[in-house]
């Protein structure tokens, strides 16, 4: 007795006729010819049968070989230049880096402005020369401002070169920075730590002063056959009483170290090191007064303004943005004469870029540093990307 479906159909015992794949197979037949009577193809029923086993039942089936790429529509790109160094394959080439640019070389002698070293020439109209004339006769501390890149800070270098003062020191103000940190630092926990150890172990206690260090207005105040360079860099970027905490330094020359002048009886002379490796000073009765009133150059972005006080104990001097002539006498002098060939592209296209938008002389050295280095500069974007506005949104 055989059961038929649910639904009224075939009893489940009757054969069902295969499709018309399966009978050619069975009979030998590749499915070229024709068909015989009776084994007339199925008509469509509307749905298929996936005849293929479950997927428990594939044994690891080999993988077959990766599909080719798809040929490129245009030509094939040409092979990348010598100078592009980072190429973004993945592909690992060792090779040496070329030479930086002068000013981005470091250690030592071989970066210009560095001891020993004489920096490139300082190109200054005689109008402002005076300016920086009128403050070393006053002994008043120079403030600079200007666009960026327009040579404020390299001013202070040339002044020291030009007048054999030695290295300059350098103060970056930063909105942490207070005029207590640029005098001097000191490390009570270090010297706390240290002093116990000893007592602990029998040995003497560390001098006071191994645990101090004088920075750079601290050691520009250090009396001296000569008087010392003093760059303080960006001031405008300080506290808004920053300004004001320098006049008192600046009307008197000197300063106190409070933790010094309580040991002025039983200690009256300190040894301190200051900001420079290899140098110490003799602090005596815990205060620093100057012989010659230090180079101060100040440097500002005009990005706020100073209170009248402050401005009234400075010389002032403001740095327009270089024409072309001074554009060529500046690249000449850092890259030299040769680079001064097939320039005039690039230096119009700064002058262009420079008219709705802030632009830096760095930035025209260096895309003519990679234009002298064989760099394609008319690559989709690069020229852009070294050019490219100091205002707005990045």
């Amino acid at each position: 007795m055989t059961a038929r479906s649910g639904d009224g159909g075939r009893d489940d015992d009757r054969p069902r006729s295969l499709p018309p794949a399966s009978r050619d197979a069975a009979s030998g037949r590749d499915g070229a010819g024709p068909v015989p009577e009776g084994d007339e193809p199925v008509p469509d029923s509307g749905f298929t049968i996936d005849y293929s086993g479950p997927a428990w039942y594939q044994q690891n089936p080999r993988p077959g070989p990766p599909p080719a790429p798809p040929a490129p529509d245009g030509p094939a790109p040409d092979a990348p230049a010598s100078w592009r160094l980072f190429r973004g394959d993945g592909v690992a080439r060792p090779a040496p880096l070329p030479p930086a640019p002068p000013w981005r070389r470091f250690g030592g002698a071989g970066r210009p402005g560095a001891a020993g070293h004489a920096p490139p020439p300082y190109l200054i109209s005689p109008r402002h020369a005076d300016v920086v004339n009128a403050a070393l006769h006053l002994r008043r501390p120079l403030l600079v401002t200007g666009q960026p890149g327009t040579g404020k800070s390299s001013l202070a270098h040339a002044v020291a070169h030009e007048l054999g003062l030695g290295e300059v020191l350098r103060w970056p103000v930063n909105s942490r920075s207070t005029v207590q940190d640029a005098l001097y630092r000191y490390d009570a926990v270090g010297r706390l730590r240290e002093t116990t150890m000893s007592r602990d172990h029998g040995r003497p206690e560390p001098d006071i002063g191994s645990f101090m260090r004088l920075g750079p207005l601290g050691t520009a105040l250090v009396p001296g056959p000569r008087p010392r360079v003093l760059l303080i860099d960006e001031l405008d970027k300080g506290d808004v009483d920053l300004p004001n905490d320098l006049l008192t330094v600046f009307e008197e020359g000197e300063f106190e170290i409070p933790e010094l002048s309580r040991l002025s009886d039983e200690q009256p002379e300190v040894l301190v090191p200051t900001l420079r490796i290899d140098e110490k000073t003799v602090v005596v009765r815990g205060r620093v007064r100057c012989a010659e009133f230090p180079v101060v150059v100040i440097t500002s972005n005009g990005e706020r303004d100073f209170p009248p006080a402050f401005l009234r104990r400075c010389v002032r001097l403001e740095l327009p943005p270089p024409d072309e002539h001074r554009l060529r006498a500046i690249v000449a002098a850092h890259l030299g004469e040769d680079a001064l060939h097939e320039v005039d592209d690039l230096l119009q296209a700064f002058l262009r870029r420079r008219a709705p938008g802030e632009l830096a002389t760095d930035q025209l050295l260096n895309a003519v540093f990679l234009r002298a280095g064989g760099v394609d500069l008319d690559a989709d974007g690069l020229l852009d990307a070294v050019l490219h506005r100091l205002s707005g949104a990045v």
